[in-house]
């Protein structure tokens, strides 16, 4: 019996923190999720617009993940593969660590500092994340070569739906 309770309460956790695929696939961001600011390494505010704007023109992925993330950092090596399969794409982290000093800590800690990353300093409630409907790390999106969603949702780097999308976008 206590076996039992202990599986049914493992399966309501499971159920009430499980990422919630979203409704809608969305193809493109709105104004205010493009002006949401992320703050660099050195504490340098951009907006989203701004980081696309320095990838126009190729295909990008962007990866959502944080160090206090156990998913986020089992996917670390199959997202690292993702990356060095495809040497011409170009690939963001985007961190929701709690603090500053978490996320300097996390990139260290984790080797991602020859990386390109982010901080959302206004915390996981933001404009952009709420425009996407983050809900759940890690997560992963492609955008095209005009900074158009090409894959909206993924949850592990390997979906093979990441690969395909990267690849209908190289042709």
């Amino acid at each position: 019996m206590k076996k039992i309770m202990i599986f049914a309460w493992l399966s309501m956790c499971t159920l009430n923190f499980a990422q919630d695929i979203p409704k809608q696939n969305k193809t493109q961001f709105s104004k205010e999720a493009l002006t949401q600011k992320l703050e660099d390494e050195n504490g340098n505010k951009i907006s989203v617009q701004q980081i696309l704007d320095q990838h126009k023109g190729k295909i990008l992925v962007i990866d959502f993940w944080a160090g206090w993330c156990r998913d986020c950092l089992q996917a670390l090596p199959k997202a690292e593969e993702l990356e060095k399969n495809n040497p011409t794409i170009d690939f963001v982290f985007f961190s929701l660590e709690r603090s500053k000093e978490k996320f300097d800590s996390s990139l260290e800690r984790f080797n991602m500092k020859e990386k390109e990353n982010y901080w959302f300093s206004e915390g996981w409630k933001n404009n952009f994340n709420n425009y996407i409907d983050l809900n759940w790390i890690p997560r992963y999106m492609v955008i095209d070569q005009q900074s158009k969603i090409a894959k909206y949702y993924a949850i592990n780097p390997q979906d093979p739906e990441i690969q395909k999308t990267i690849d209908r976008l190289l042709k």
